[in-house]
């Protein structure tokens, strides 16, 4: 019986890898998306964002099958619903890529060129996800607790985007629709930092039994 929850175990942090993978996917489209200003890559996306969804319902399946078939441990009850909660969390990341390459689609195939800081918001986001991940698959507290910690950084850069976008509308006021479209695509790109972290946080919780304000289940 433990051999089969086990092999369930595997598969569900194989799922939780492609569900991540694609989630890598989706923000780095968006972000080429915005650096070429191509709308024709913008439109792969949502593509990517309903693989997300459906990987979702796959994986919320599998934990319930895993919680009502099975007789899980502690340990395995953390792990499973961990995975539960990131998977909303991975899910609302495949929506706000999705988002950005919908804005993309209003710039008329300018790129984000005057606000690098948003490129750098994209691949740290980037960073996170793929980390966040791996702890959860690793059972890697310091990783996990590092993604908590990136983000950080991630809304450092977002006040970076914020400060340009200001000092673009000041030198030409004319521009105020387009830097309206960035500061919307750099606070989605904040938000998926926003998610990722809580993915860091939920494999804090089921390798410890602790998140974050709480005491120890």
């Amino acid at each position: 019986m433990r051999a089969k929850f086990d092999e369930q175990l595997a598969l569900l942090n194989k799922e939780l890898i492609a569900m991540g993978a694609s989630c890598e996917e989706a923000i780095a489209v968006a972000a080429k998306a915005l650096t070429t200003g191509d709308k024709e890559i913008a439109e792969k996306v949502p593509l990517i964002d309903s693989e997300i969804d459906q990987r979702e319902r796959e994986i919320e399946s599998l934990c319930l099958k895993l919680l009502l078939q099975q007789q899980p441990v502690a340990s395995d009850l953390r792990q499973i619903s961990a995975a539960l909660k990131m998977i909303t969390d991975m899910e609302r990341i495949g929506d706000q890529a999705s988002d950005i390459a919908e804005i993309v689609g209003f710039l008329n195939g300018r790129s984000g060129a005057e606000c690098a800081a948003i490129g750098d918001m994209a691949r740290a986001v980037v960073r996170m996800m793929t980390d966040s991940v791996d702890a959860f698959v690793r059972k890697d507290v310091n990783l996990a607790q590092a993604v908590i910690e990136a983000d950080d950084n991630v809304d450092e850069l977002f006040r970076q985007v914020k400060s340009s976008l200001i000092t673009l509308i000041s030198s030409d006021p004319t521009e105020g629709e387009y830097a309206l479209d960035l500061l919307m695509i750099a606070k989605y790109f904040e938000r998926i930092g926003d998610h990722a972290t809580n993915i860091g946080e939920w494999v804090v919780f089921s390798v410890t039994g602790i998140h974050k304000g709480e005491s120890e289940l």
